[in-house]
């Protein structure tokens, strides 16, 4: 599996305010078509969902969450989190993994095959404790951005199933609408817009796109801008700033949109200085 191209790695720290204090500290590196989240956390969020499968790991204790509202939590050592399932996260000071993966990605149409696109899944136990303890053995050791992120690459290859089943590509006319809004996400997009880009009427791209990613247009673009958003904010701009730069309308708009996908505010997430080179 061939890793694309890294586009950020960036220092994070993470505060949980609205049900009880949550701090933590850690990095986020990013790629297209997916992002690894590694550090410490504490607490509890508010309900959330998001565009991207979400792979939680942990090398020792564990993550709960839980679906439903005054609804048991459900204990994992991993879990995996479908595309666009609500859900509420909780942990208490652990060292977590988060592997976010587009589901119309290669490895995104994997884990839903291996996993379904229902509930969250848990994951096998020893697999995700070895996979949270060999990326943090990398982390401790001062790992290079390019290295994280060809072991998160490779992690996602190993727990989805990727190798042992055939993958049915995208249609080329998705797959170049993709890049398409990849290429203008600053700019004020349209349906029209993407659709026409393709040579393709406004309803039958709709549909398209609908069979394709399992999204709407919408929900598709505000993931993309909110991931653009983080990391402009990690690579020190600031928040105001960064929805500019990823195409949101104000600070306002990109706030509630992170609020919602990760179930934090955007002023949570903390970028605190790298460590110095020895």
């Amino acid at each position: 599996m061939t890793a694309p191209g890294l586009t950020s790695a960036a220092p994070w720290s993470l505060v949980d305010r609205p049900v009880r204090g949550n701090d933590g500290s850690g990095r986020i590196y990013s790629w297209q078509g997916g992002s690894l989240w590694i550090g410490s956390s504490q607490g509890r969020t508010e309900w959330h969902d998001h565009h991207a499968h979400q792979l939680a790991l942990a090398p020792e204790g564990e993550l709960r969450f839980r679906t439903e509202a005054q609804g048991a939590w459900t204990g994992f050592a991993g879990a995996l989190v479908p595309s666009h399932c609500a859900h509420q996260f909780e942990v208490d000071g652990l060292r977590v993994v988060h592997l976010f993966v587009e589901p119309e990605s290669r490895a995104g149409r994997a884990l839903t095959r291996h996993f379904g696109a229902g509930q969250v899944a848990s994951l096998p136990a020893g697999e995700a404790r070895t996979a949270a303890q060999t990326l943090f053995a990398a982390f401790a050791a001062d790992a290079t951005p390019p290295a994280m992120q060809h072991a998160a690459v490779a992690t996602i290859a190993a727990l989805c199933g990727a190798t042992t089943e055939p993958d049915a590509e995208l249609d080329p006319r998705l797959a170049r609408a993709l890049a398409f809004i990849q290429a203008h996400i600053a700019q004020p997009l349209s349906l029209a817009e993407v659709a026409s880009s393709v040579a393709l009427s406004e309803s039958r791209f709709r549909h398209l796109f609908m069979a394709g990613t399992g999204s709407s247009f919408r929900a598709y673009l505000l993931w993309l801008r909110i991931n653009r958003a983080i990391d402009a904010a990690m690579a020190g701009a600031s928040w105001t700033e960064a929805a500019h730069q990823a195409g949101f309308s104000d600070s306002a708009h990109l706030s509630r949109t992170h609020k919602r996908m990760f179930g934090i505010e955007p002023t949570a997430v903390r970028p605190q200085p790298l460590a110095a080179p020895r």
